[in-house]
């Protein structure tokens, strides 16, 4: 069996099912990681850009109030002090320098390093001008105070504010850089997916077509196998056929003609002992048990290979056998046939007489029933043979590894035709043969 069949395809794709899902396993983790990491670069730049912008925001704000609070001291038409505006600058220095550091921490790290620097020092100088304006102003110089205004510090609250824009424009362009790159990143992972996708949809259809190819082979290896088998089981009944065939003629031909010439001896003996003597009587006695025997030698021979099969054909063999059934298997068998009469050959009407046979047997030795049901319907292209009772019906177990129902099967495969053993309503076990007797389907044998 193993060298007709070859090697299994059983290894061949247990391996290529392991590694396309290992492949695929290791490919989803891979691209999980990147979309995760993609997922948190982009909300961590979105972040950082956004907290960045809004410190940016409230540094220029910042610095518009100073340039406010600059004009409103320069513009003074009540003659209020400068250092009156001291406490003012102060809160907005405190303000700024918040918002520079917390700027610092967020700031997005493709920016150089020396504006950041600039921005702080400008920074720096800035309040660090506007603290000797206000030293100024409180020795009572107002005027030379509101002079440093419109010299130095108007001038550096004006190249701060160009700064932080220009902070905010950069800002802003870095926040289009970034949705560039998180689209070539969803571009570049779209991009690998889809070729992973084609290089799975390639190993899929190799290995289906491998499995395609295994499945043919194997399929017509057990095709031929199943024909060797069903030759097999053709030549071992037909030898069985054969062998019942000789064994029945030798007991009819042989034996019976010797029981029957020891019959007609012992007659022609018993008629010269006179009447009434003991040994006529126990020569007749005898003559009666050799009888007896060759009735039963006539009745085995006809059980291994009904003659009557050739001679009358199937119709009549199934009825004589029917009448005798009874009396011979211990169970009443009720005998109904239907359809016009149909010649059937003797190759398959033997094999039909051996499921009927085999049926009733199991009835008698299976079932506990004491009354069966055998039906022959006949037509111009098949016959349907059923055997029925109503016994404890046939065991899952004996349907599939009995020796009978199996030969029962074997018998119908060879005649081309199906046989069922099924439940009928009433409980027991109904035997159904169908087998084809005409027509193009038919092979003959």
């Amino acid at each position: 069996m193993n060298s007709t069949l070859g090697r299994s395809p059983t290894v061949g794709l247990l391996i290529g099912l392991i590694i396309t899902l290992a492949a695929v396993a290791a490919y989803s983790w891979y691209i999980t990681r990147q979309i995760s990491g993609l997922r948190a670069l982009q909300t961590d730049l979105a972040d950082r850009n956004r907290k960045d912008t809004l410190q940016l925001l409230r540094i220029q704000n910042d610095l518009n109030t100073v340039a406010l609070a600059m004009r409103d001291i320069l513009d003074n038409d009540e003659h209020y002090p400068v250092t009156a505006w001291s406490a003012q600058f102060d809160r907005i220095q405190a303000d700024l320098t918040d918002a520079l550091q917390r700027e610092e921490r967020v700031a997005v790290g493709g920016r150089p390093p020396e504006q950041q620097r600039y921005l702080g020092a400008s920074l720096a100088q800035f309040w660090d001008a506007t603290g000797r304006m206000f030293a100024v102003a409180r020795q009572g110089r107002d005027a030379d105070a509101r002079l440093q205004i419109q010299l130095s510090l108007q001038s550096r609250q004006a190249a701060l504010s160009t700064t932080v824009a220009r902070l905010l424009v950069q800002n802003n362009e870095s926040e289009d850089q970034t949705a560039q790159r998180v689209e070539a990143i969803y571009g570049q992972v779209a991009r690998q997916v889809y070729g992973f996708l084609g290089v799975t949809l390639v190993a899929i259809s190799l290995t289906s077509l491998y499995l395609i190819h295994a499945n043919r082979r194997v399929y017509a290896e057990l095709a031929m196998l199943s024909e060797r088998r069903q030759d097999l089981a053709q030549r071992l009944i037909t030898a069985r056929e054969e062998t019942l065939r000789e064994i029945s003629r030798e007991l009819h031909d042989g034996l019976g003609q010797i029981l029957t010439a020891m019959g007609s001896m012992l007659g022609r003996a018993a008629k010269h002992a006179p009447e009434g003597s003991p040994l006529r009587a126990e020569l007749r006695e005898i003559g009666e048990i050799a009888q007896t025997t060759l009735d039963n030698v006539r009745g085995l021979s006809q059980t291994l290979h009904p003659s009557i099969l050739e001679e009358a054909g199937l119709d009549d063999t199934i009825a004589w056998y029917v009448s005798g059934a009874s009396r011979q298997i211990g169970v009443e068998v009720s005998y109904e046939r239907s359809g016009p009469a149909v010649d059937v050959a003797a190759s398959i009407g033997i094999h039909v007489y051996r499921v009927l046979q085999e049926a009733l047997s199991n009835v008698a030795r299976h079932s506990g029933a004491q009354q069966a049901w055998v039906r022959l319907r006949l037509d111009a292209r098949a016959l349907q043979l059923e055997v029925e009772d109503r016994g404890r019906g046939l065991k899952a177990a004996t349907a599939r590894r009995g020796l009978g129902i199996v030969t029962m099967a074997e018998r119908a495969e060879l005649m081309a035709g199906t046989i069922d053993f099924l439940t009928p309503a009433g409980g027991g076990t109904l035997v159904r043969l169908r087998v084809p007797i005409g027509g193009p389907e038919h092979d003959g044998r």
